[in-house]
């Protein structure tokens, strides 16, 4: 996925009653690979986990936090672009674009296990600890069991309008956060019926001086349980953000 996908719209600007409006406050920062392409983030058991995309440097990463440095990595086939990614039970699920092929590993050893057939494009996944909870880049996300089946799905949308290019997801604390493709805003979701609660205005997290001709968009979301903090960052990034959510009055 490129920018030459352009966003249907911006969020903000028409923000509903009962919609709250949010903006960051950065409380640290973290060097990131800026050849890290990033399609999934996420922590389990404290450990940070990313997925990056790309055909011909598509990989899955066991990353120290403090260094952004690899500390496993998993080399993927030129034919693969890598997307979503995420730990389940005891299986570590890694989703691929346009070749919907699933990669199955041991969520403990990182071990292979299996490729399997996904049924859609794979762009986002996440998981609420029951339930697979996968975006296709449209405004329909998917809870599946860990076989895939689909067991029920929503549409996402914002004022009785659905919100497309939902990509990366994390689960936290009940909602769905999701990166809008090629836009700074990420927004939250209520998983029960799909609308939209909240948007996080992400404008500015990533200064101009720190920005080359290869950053790309705002993508990646963690939230680690165990600190009950959450991450940002984007594709070819020099940095990963601490953040903390700060009510627009």
């Amino acid at each position: 996925m490129f920018l030459w996908i352009i966003a249907s719209f911006m969020l903000l600007s028409c923000a509903p009653a009962g919609v709250r409006e949010y903006k960051l406050d950065v409380v640290a920062e973290y060097p990131h690979d800026v050849e890290s392409y990033t399609q999934g983030l996420f922590f389990q058991d404290g450990q940070l986990y990313e997925s990056t995309g790309l055909h011909g440097k598509s990989t899955f990463r066991k990353v120290d936090l403090t260094t952004g440095e690899a500390l496993v990595k998993i080399d993927f086939n030129e034919k693969y672009f890598i997307e979503g990614s995420v730990m389940f039970k005891d299986n570590l699920y890694v989703l691929t674009w346009e070749t919907r092929t699933a990669f199955v590993y041991d969520a403990n050893t990182l071990e292979f296990k299996a490729s399997w057939k996904y049924p859609r494009e794979g762009w986002g996944i996440t998981t609420d600890g029951k339930q697979l909870i996968a975006s296709d880049g449209s405004s329909m996300l998917y809870f599946m069991d860990e076989s895939f089946k689909v067991e029920r799905k929503v549409i996402v949308k914002h004022e009785d309008r659905p919100v497309r290019w939902l990509n990366e997801l994390e689960y936290i604390n009940g909602k769905i956060w999701a990166n809008v493709y090629t836009t700074d805003e990420i927004i939250i979701i209520n998983p029960k019926d799909g609308r939209v609660e909240g948007v996080i205005d992400c404008r500015g997290l990533l200064p101009d001086s720190l920005r080359s001709v290869d950053t790309d968009v705002l993508n990646g979301i963690a939230y680690d349980p165990q600190t009950k903090k959450i991450y940002l960052t984007g594709k070819n990034w020099p940095k990963l953000y601490e953040i903390r959510l700060i009510e627009k009055k």
